[in-house]
């Protein structure tokens, strides 16, 4: 049963079959068929959702690059998560982590240096 998960490459899946016996002896052989046929049965049907490591960012700009951020961080596909006025506009924000590295240097090129990067351990030694 391991065998057909990791012929998946599935992570953090868990198969169980139950078999109740009804006085056929299937023998060893018959047993891991049996075990092993019914948990790909159940995977040809499982939706299968990829796991996609995110990265948390959040950034500080002035009122007037507000939209641009905005946009920049809407064409990234991020999940924009809180967004705070105060002197500047900090955003905070979710997105794959192989598309942080793009945003942050469009942001950091747009931005002509008026974007400042705030790491999340900080935000919360200020609280």
């Amino acid at each position: 049963m391991l065998d057909v998960l990791r012929h998946q490459d599935l992570e953090g899946v868990l198969a169980t079959v139950v078999r109740y016996f009804g006085g056929v002896k299937l023998g060893a052989g018959g047993l891991v068929r049996a075990y092993t046929d019914s948990v790909a049965q159940a995977l040809l049907n499982a939706e299968k959702i990829a796991i996609i490591k995110q990265r948390f960012l959040i950034c500080s700009a002035p009122y007037a690059m507000e939209g641009l951020v905005r946009r920049e961080i809407e064409l990234a596909g991020a999940s924009l998560d809180n967004v705070q006025h105060s002197e500047d506009v900090q955003f905070e924000f979710s997105l794959p982590d192989t598309a942080a590295d793009a945003l942050i240097t469009r942001l950091n090129e747009s931005g002509h240096g008026r974007i400042t990067w705030i790491t999340p351990d900080d935000t919360a030694d200020a609280s």
